[in-house]
C-alpha cells in the first residue's frame, strides 16, 4: 500500500525544506500534550471551548464545543505543508483528510476575538506553537472549510 500510494524508503528519507526535516521525521513527530499550555490561560483569557483534535476528531469535535447556531470556520491555508503533500501524493480527497488527520491541529480553543492575540501569546510563552486558524460565526452547528 505504501509504494501504490507513493511512499517508500527513499520517500521517507528525504529532506524536505518546508518541514526543515526529512518526510520520515516529520510523519513520526509525537503527539503534543497540552496541559502547560491550557494552564497557561486561566486567568488570563476566558476560553470558550476546547476541543482535543484527535484522528478522525475534527468534524465531529469541534462542533461539540460550540453552541446551536455557532458554526467554526476554520482557514484551509493554516495547514502545515505535509499535509498538502500526504493529500497529493495519496491522492486523498480534502474531507477524508480532515477526518483521518488533524491537520495540524492537536488542540482547538474557542475564545472572543479581542483575546485571541493574548491566548495566541499565552500558549507560546508555555513553549507551544500556536496561530489562530479561524473564527466562530452565526450558522449552522459545525465546521466550514475556507
Amino acid at each position: 500500500v505504501r509504494k501504490a500510494r507513493g511512499l517508500n524508503e527513499k520517500s521517507v528519507r528525504r529532506y524536505i525544506d518546508e518541514f526543515g526535516k526529512t518526510l520520515g521525521e516529520e510523519l513520526l513527530t509525537p503527539t503534543r500534550i497540552y496541559v502547560k499550555a491550557i494552564q497557561s490561560l486561566v486567568g488570563k483569557v476566558d476560553v470558550k471551548g476546547i476541543s482535543h483534535i484527535t484522528g478522525g476528531g475534527f468534524y465531529e469535535n469541534v462542533p461539540r464545543m460550540l453552541p446551536e447556531g455557532i458554526v467554526a470556520k476554520i482557514e484551509k491555508k493554516a495547514v502545515p505543508p505535509v499535509f498538502d503533500l500526504i493529500a497529493k501524493t495519496g491522492k486523498i480527497p480534502e474531507r477524508d483528510m480532515y477526518n483521518t488527520f488533524n491537520m495540524g491541529a492537536g488542540l482547538v480553543l474557542a475564545v472572543a476575538a479581542e483575546d485571541a492575540s493574548r491566548a495566541v501569546a499565552a500558549i507560546s510563552a508555555a513553549g507551544e506553537t500556536a496561530f489562530v486558524i479561524g473564527e466562530c460565526t452565526a450558522g449552522n452547528k459545525g465546521v466550514e472549510l475556507v
